[in-house]
């Protein structure tokens, strides 16, 4: 089985940077992720793509974080951070990490970390 260990987040003030990461814990043998990258879900809305990236290096940005997040995904490792800069209280959200595995295209989740972006 694989679990979705997540780090870092917390709150910050507007224009305020922040790191997440996500590591893929595996209790057998290294299990290849098609794509890791975060969602993210506020109050009252539906969960939405923040950021993701392919195991080929495809990025994926939610509009409203293009040009303030960037996504690295490390294929070896099964890591992904994301890069939080010029953070907006909007940015506000429960973010989760995602992993696709490659075979079967299994969705995997994480718990889900806050962040607050506030005065």
């Amino acid at each position: 089985q694989v679990t979705l260990v997540e780090s870092g987040g917390g709150l910050v003030q507007p224009g305020g940077s922040l790191t997440h990461s996500c590591a893929a814990s595996s209790s057998g043998s290294f299990v290849t992720m098609a794509a890791m990258g975060w969602y993210r879900q506020a109050p009252g809305n539906q969960r939405e793509l923040v950021a993701t990236e392919t195991m080929g290096g495809t990025l994926t940005y939610a509009d409203s974080v293009k040009g303030r997040f960037t996504v690295s995904h490390d294929n070896a490792k099964n890591t992904v951070r994301l890069q939080m800069n010029n953070l907006k209280p909007e940015d506000t959200a429960i973010y989760y990490c995602n992993a696709v595995r490659l075979i079967g295209n299994k969705n995997i989740w994480g718990r889900g970390t806050q962040v607050t972006v506030s005065s």
